[in-house]
Formats: C-alpha cells, sequence, structure tokens
C-alpha cells in the first residue's frame, strides 16, 4: 500500500468537501448527496478527466505532473 498516494486522494476528497459548486461558480443542482464538488465538477474545472481524479483519489496514481497539481489547486481555490 502507498500511503503517499492514500494522503493525497484523501487530501483531495477533503479539499472536495470544502468547495462549494457556487463559490467555484457552478450552478446549484437540487439533489446533491454531498455538500462540496462532485468529482465530474472538480475534473471539469480543472479541465483533467473524472477517471484521472479517481485514480488520484483512490491511490491508483500517485504522482500528477505540475501542471495538474496547478490546475486542481486553481478549481479548488487553493492559494
Amino acid at each position: 500500500m502507498n500511503t503517499d498516494g492514500t494522503a493525497l486522494g484523501a487530501t483531495l476528497r477533503a479539499w472536495r468537501d470544502r468547495v462549494s459548486p457556487a463559490a467555484a461558480g457552478l450552478p446549484g443542482r437540487r439533489g446533491r448527496r454531498t455538500k462540496g464538488l462532485r468529482r465530474e465538477e472538480l475534473a471539469e474545472l480543472a479541465g483533467i478527466s473524472v477517471d484521472y481524479v479517481v485514480r488520484l483519489e483512490q491511490g491508483r496514481s500517485t504522482t500528477p505532473s505540475a501542471q495538474v497539481v496547478a490546475a486542481l489547486a486553481r478549481a479548488l481555490r487553493l492559494t
């Protein structure tokens, strides 16, 4: 088990939960099960595939490029 990949995934999930769709500039939708961004919304905002977000969160892809990290940080409103 790769703890670095698992830690990255847990961190991404926690950050997704902290950003509301409204704060990210997305329209509000009814019937949400999560208060934060969905994986699909994060992928769209970051310009990466949903599959890649899933792989990062599950620890199956542990070394994202600097460009991907920067795109995720912008999408998640991180400074």
